[in-house]
């Protein structure tokens, strides 16, 4: 599978169990797979940022985090594939692309979003790990132990 920056995915359960972290977001919702994930990739890395379609919970976190911060950068809400979805930047994690179950396909094709909006998520994502790596935590999940994991699970192939 060609895998590419901007394109939607899904990932495989035994991601889930290898990784064995309770702060990433449940792969099933009412038995079907879920999130769909926003995929950048960068080498060998993919790095997974989870959407969901949950606008009116996620707005309202939004807007704490505006009143309290003035902005919000971890959680935005665009139009995806003809309706709103929020990208939950927050969520993002690393993995490789053996953990991909398949891409997302929307009209019988394999589901993208536009370059205007892809170039949104990579620039505010670069820049959420810029923060990271100055010794912020932006992310939910040890985004530097998954991806030193991954980074192993590379070395024994």
């Amino acid at each position: 599978m060609k895998v590419q920056t901007g394109y939607l995915y899904h990932i495989k359960d035994n991601f889930f169990d290898i990784v064995d972290d309770e702060s990433l977001m449940a792969n099933h919702e009412r038995g079907k797979k879920r999130p769909t994930y926003f995929t950048i990739k960068d080498n060998d890395i993919l790095w997974f940022i989870p959407l969901s379609s949950k606008v009116e919970k996620y707005q309202k976190i939004i807007n704490k985090k505006i009143e309290k911060y003035g902005y919000c950068n971890t959680i935005y809400i665009r139009k995806i594939l003809n309706k709103d979805s929020v990208i939950l930047f927050q969520n993002a994690f690393p993995t490789l692309e053996k953990y991909i179950d398949h891409v997302h396909t929307f009209n019988g094709a394999p589901a993208k979003v536009g370059s205007l909006l892809k170039n949104e998520i990579l620039n505010n994502f670069k820049h959420l790990l810029k923060l990271q790596n100055r010794g912020f935590n932006v992310f939910y999940t040890n985004v530097d132990k998954i991806k030193k994991q991954m980074l192993k699970e590379l070395e024994k192939v």
